[in-house]
C-alpha cells in the first residue's frame, strides 16, 4: 500500500460516490463526466491496492472495507466544509472594525456613526481608538482613521478633511472673561495647550495663532494645563479651566450644543489631512465598501470648505 496520500481528486469522487450510490450521481454533482469518476476511482484503488468496489448486477457498491474507508473520508471532506464555512462566515461578518485617534473617533466619528448605522441596521461595528498604528498586513478586514504622514503606512487611503484651529472657551469662561474676544487680551488669560508629541512638530500651537493675528511682541505662553489628548482639552476648556485652540472637527458638536462657544473666526489650517486608510481585502465585503463611500460623502462638505477657505 503506497503511505502517501492519495489525490485529493481520487478522494473527492470516491466520497462523492460513496454518499451518492452511483457514479452518474457523482458525475452530476461534481459537474464533471461518469467517465472521470471511474477513472478516479480506479486511479484511488491502484494508490491504496485494495479493492473498493464490486459489481452488483449492473451497479458498482462499496466494499465492506470501503465503506469503512469512506465513513472516515467522509468526516475529512466534512471538516474541510466546516473550515470553508467558517472562513466564508469571517469573511462576510456583518461586523465592520474602524480604529483612529481616540479624539477624532470619539469627537468626529462617534456623532456621525448612528447615519451610517441607520442605513444598515443588522451590522456590528467595533470601534478601537487607539494611538498606536496597526500593522499594515494586519489591517485586512479593517479600517484606520489616522492623520498625515502614518497614512503613508498603508496600501491604500484616501485623504478625508483638513482640519482647522481657533480659539474656544465655555460660555461661562466668556461671561467671567468677556475680554477674552480681544486676542491680546486672550493671550493673558488662562490657556489650555495640547501636546502633540515628538512626531508631530508642524502642528498649530497658541504662539503660531496668536502669531497669525499680528500681534507683534507677545508675552511668555504658559498654559495653565497640557493634555496629550484633544479631547481632554476639550473638556478641560467645557469645564472653564481656560481658553484651548480648538480643532473644528472635534469642537463642532460642543459648539452646537453650546458647552463651547469659539472666540474668533480666524483660524489656522493643519498642516496634513486626516486619512482613511485599507488593506487588500477590506472592500471584498459590501458592508465595507458602503462605509467607505458614506464616510466620503460625509467629509465631502469638509474638504469643499478647506478648498474655499484656502
Amino acid at each position: 500500500m503506497n503511505p502517501t496520500l492519495p489525490p485529493l481528486r481520487a478522494l473527492q469522487a470516491f466520497e462523492c460516490f460513496g454518499r451518492l450510490g452511483s457514479v452518474n450521481a457523482a458525475a452530476r454533482a461534481l459537474g464533471v463526466t461518469p467517465g472521470a469518476i471511474s477513472q478516479q476511482l480506479r486511479l484511488l484503488e491502484e494508490h491504496v491496492g485494495v479493492v473498493l468496489l464490486v459489481k452488483d448486477g449492473r451497479r458498482a457498491t462499496l466494499t465492506p472495507a470501503a465503506r469503512a474507508y469512506h465513513e472516515l473520508i467522509s468526516q475529512g471532506f466534512g471538516r474541510l466544509m466546516l473550515a470553508q464555512d467558517y472562513i466564508l462566515a469571517h469573511k462576510q461578518s456583518e461586523e465592520l472594525t474602524i480604529s483612529g485617534f481616540p479624539t477624532l473617533m470619539q469627537k468626529w466619528l462617534n456623532p456621525r456613526l448612528p447615519e451610517f448605522q441607520a442605513t444598515a441596521q443588522d451590522l456590528a461595528i467595533r470601534v478601537i481608538s487607539t494611538h498606536q498604528e496597526p500593522d499594515p498586513h494586519m489591517l485586512e478586514q479593517t479600517f484606520r482613521l489616522t492623520y498625515g504622514e502614518a497614512a503613508r503606512r498603508y496600501l491604500h487611503s484616501r485623504a478625508l478633511f483638513t482640519d482647522c484651529c481657533f480659539p474656544a472657551c465655555s460660555p461661562e469662561f466668556l461671561q467671567r472673561h468677556p475680554e477674552a474676544l480681544d486676542p491680546a487680551v486672550l493671550a493673558r488669560l488662562p490657556l489650555i495647550g495640547i501636546d502633540w508629541g515628538g512626531g508631530y512638530t508642524t502642528e498649530p500651537h497658541w504662539r503660531d495663532w496668536f502669531e497669525s493675528q499680528g500681534l507683534g511682541e507677545l508675552p511668555p505662553i504658559r498654559p495653565v494645563a497640557v493634555h496629550s489628548m484633544s479631547s481632554l482639552a476639550l473638556e478641560a476648556a467645557i469645564a472653564g479651566q481656560g481658553a484651548v485652540l480648538a480643532q473644528g472637527s472635534f469642537a463642532a458638536e460642543d459648539i452646537r450644543a453650546g458647552r463651547l462657544v469659539r472666540l474668533s473666526e480666524a483660524s489656522l489650517h493643519m498642516p496634513d489631512p486626516y486619512f482613511v486608510c485599507w488593506g487588500p481585502t477590506t472592500l471584498d465585503r459590501p458592508v465595507a465598501r458602503d462605509f467607505l463611500n458614506w464616510l466620503m460623502r460625509a467629509t465631502k462638505p469638509l474638504r469643499s470648505r478647506t478648498v474655499q477657505s484656502s
